[in-house]
């Protein structure tokens, strides 16, 4: 039995889209650069910011990505939390986790700080025992620094631990970590896609974690 379920965040546990897009775009309007379309900013949620600037205007430069990085973060300070939902269930399902014992994490290309903040908006913190933000590691998913970290700090093993993620950037963080991977479908990537990776379950939402019988 598992002893210990880490979560990504976006997509995942709540939806932070309309504040991420409002973020990246005043973002890239400081840099003089065209702001893009939703769909397109959709497709890099759970990428680092490095990577989104990267993917969404094709530019490499080191400098350039920190100052993305900084605008980024000048508007989400602003807009990220009010902007956030948290998906029905999710706290409930928290609940029931604490009350079985278990162990729970989250591990996301958020800063650490920003998902305090949303826990702390929807009376969440105490439901959430250890978090790693992309401040947090040398190297963000897929690598599986992140999920190491907790495990570390958990004093458990990889085979106590469930990692829960939305996309295939999960999915290969959690094949990188050698831990079981749950998928669930309320981001961009369909059941067909997750196929191709090691998983041991796949659910329509992470609320419905709940009821998987002899899997926590």
């Amino acid at each position: 039995m598992k002893q210990a379920v880490i979560f990504d965040f976006d997509y995942t546990l709540g939806d932070s889209a309309k504040g991420i897009i409002a973020s990246i775009n005043f973002a890239l309007e400081k840099m003089n650069l065209e702001t893009a379309p939703k769909e397109r900013i959709i497709k890099t949620i759970g990428l680092s910011l490095e990577e989104s600037y990267q993917a969404l205007t094709g530019r490499t430069d080191s400098r350039e990505k920190e100052n993305f990085k900084a605008y980024f973060r000048e508007k989400a300070d602003e807009v990220m939390v009010v902007n956030t939902r948290v998906y029905d269930g999710v706290k409930e399902l928290l609940t029931w986790l604490h009350e079985k014992g278990k162990k729970t994490a989250i591990v996301t290309t958020k800063y650490h700080y920003r998902i305090q903040q949303i826990l702390a908006a929807n009376q969440m913190e105490h439901l959430i025992d250890a978090v790693i933000g992309g401040e947090d590691v040398k190297k963000p998913k897929p690598d599986p620094e992140g999920i190491r970290k907790i495990k570390d700090q958990f004093g458990i093993s990889l085979e106590e631990i469930l990692y829960v993620g939305d996309s295939l950037v999960d999915a290969k963080a959690a094949q990188s970590a050698g831990v079981d991977f749950a998928a669930v479908l309320t981001g961009t990537t369909d059941a067909k896609e997750f196929q191709n990776y090691p998983h041991c379950r796949i659910l329509e939402r992470v609320s419905e974690l709940g009821s998987q019988k002899g899997l926590i």
